[in-house]
């Protein structure tokens, strides 16, 4: 498909520049989306923002292009998940000593 774009008005041009804009936006947003998904809520992830060391937290909440992480030191990061890195757990770890509480299955 091909567009002649020197035959378009002013108005036309802009018009068409909205809408070029808003399709970028949604291909990013649905891109986004999908990097979510590889996550689910109550994951251990890491992630490495610039000019600091890697951190470990919990993947708390989803948002628009970004999730929030709760680091262990309780600092609270919006991350791409482009960036993240699913931690997995140690062996022989035990909750002891942690927020952890286990409950019994019904």
């Amino acid at each position: 498909m091909t567009i002649d774009i020197d035959q378009l008005t002013e108005a036309e041009l802009i018009d068409l520049n909205h809408r070029i804009v808003e399709r970028l936006r949604f291909l990013d947003q649905m891109r986004a989306h999908v990097e979510m998904l590889e996550f689910k809520i109550g994951d251990r992830v890491s992630f490495q923002p610039p000019g600091q060391g890697r951190l470990e937290g919990m993947l708390t909440r989803y948002n628009k292009k970004t999730v929030t992480v709760i680091t262990d030191t309780g600092q609270k990061w919006n991350v791409s998940p482009a960036v993240l890195s699913r931690v997995k757990p140690a062996k022989d770890t035990k909750t002891a000593g942690s927020n952890v509480v286990l409950l019994n299955k019904r």
